[in-house]
């Protein structure tokens, strides 16, 4: 059932409401396009939240009977979605696609580290606990950050081509992209796959650098580069949602 509540008046397109799933209620946040000419949803990663772009001035009991309508197909994408992780202690997440066990080591300095113990690796996590969940997150965003960067300069030299920059995001819809300019960005996230993939990642976007399209020259650029390309594809399509399902 759908559940009303009243619109955040954060800009005059936008109204929120939630949707009961099986029991659960799913935050739901509908906002108006002006060249939307029909009613669309979309899950967001991890299974957080539900968005509704619907044609301006769509009325709300419009709205409310698509959601209902949908209400089946939704339960049954977020039954398959991977289990939704947080970042707290006690937690296991993967890093390089290795499980580690996230522990409070208590007060000290901030300071955040892996290390083998008893047969389990662990993110050690130093300092106040309320900061946690920043200390891993800027930890996580390092560690791709300095994977990538090594792996965007053998891809380069390969290639023969240099990236201006690197930046380091949470896009919800792109694992990577590449400027006019020469700037490579890619999702944090990927320092959560195995090593495979993110190398693949860093190699089709500096591919870019040479082929701003995805043109079969481009594709060899690519496999020129990557020989394991079409097996790391495969895995970021059957895989791709894990990663999102880390919940910051």
């Amino acid at each position: 059932m759908l559940n009303r509540k009243q619109p955040k008046q954060k800009q005059s397109a936008l109204r929120n409401t939630w949707l009961d799933v099986g029991g659960r209620d799913v935050p739901v946040t509908i906002s108006e396009n002006p060249r939307s000419q029909r009613l669309t949803l979309r899950i967001q990663p991890g299974g957080k939240e539900l968005r509704v772009s619907v044609p301006p001035s769509t009325p709300f009991r419009e709205i409310d009977s698509f959601l209902r309508k949908h209400q089946n197909w939704v339960a049954a994408r977020l039954s398959r979605m991977p289990k939704v992780q947080s970042i707290t202690a006690g937690e296991v997440i993967n890093l390089r696609g290795v499980p580690h066990e996230i522990v409070h080591m208590g007060k000290g300095r901030g300071v955040v580290k892996t290390i083998l113990q008893n047969e389990q690796f662990q993110i050690q996590v130093f300092g106040d606990e309320r900061h946690m969940q920043r200390r891993v997150l800027d930890f996580l965003k390092n560690q791709a950050r300095s994977d990538l960067a090594a792996a965007v300069e053998v891809h380069g030299a390969r290639l023969g081509v240099k990236a201006k920059s690197i930046s380091i995001r949470d896009s919800k819809t792109r694992w990577g992209s590449c400027s006019s300019s020469g700037t490579l960005s890619f999702s944090w996230r990927i320092i959560l796959a195995p090593p495979d993939i993110l190398d693949y990642l860093a190699a089709h976007e500096v591919a870019h650098l040479r082929e701003m399209n995805h043109s079969p020259q481009f594709w060899a650029l690519v496999e020129q580069t990557c020989a394991h390309t079409k097996s790391s594809r495969s895995w970021l399509k059957t895989h791709g949602a894990e990663l999102h399902a880390l919940i910051i």
